[in-house]
């Protein structure tokens, strides 16, 4: 994701080495409009506290529920061009809870699904 969201061509993320489906199409999308919009973003993010709280191997594809704490709190949104800061909302999560979809594909374990919960953790 942070590669993504760096590069506003996104050719150097491979996110679909990470994530597929509902969760893929997202983050690609989210990504292009704020691209387009002339916006990158720097810095990292950390995901904390995983739990898992489902798991389903008997299924043709294999799944899981993942609980994380989300850490955005270092990642930046900036001007592509200038590398200035571009201001976000005061009471914006910076860490927030998010329950994530996990598959088991043939080449591994891939997101395809994020779902943020509105909870501060």
């Amino acid at each position: 994701m942070e590669k993504l969201y760096a590069d506003p061509t996104g050719k150097n993320a491979h996110l679909d080495r990470y994530a597929a489906s509902a969760a893929l199409k997202n983050a690609e999308a989210d990504a292009k409009r704020a691209h387009d919009r002339g916006r990158i973003y720097t810095g990292g993010v950390g995901l904390t506290d995983q739990t898992v709280t489902k798991v389903n191997v008997s299924r043709k594809i294999p799944h899981a529920i993942v609980s994380s704490c989300l850490d955005i709190s270092k990642w930046r949104r900036v001007d592509a061009k200038t590398k200035t800061p571009v201001s976000l909302p005061e009471n914006r999560l910076t860490k927030y809870r998010i329950l994530s979809t996990v598959e088991k594909y043939p080449e591994g374990w891939r997101v395809t699904r994020d779902e943020p919960q509105g909870k501060k953790c």
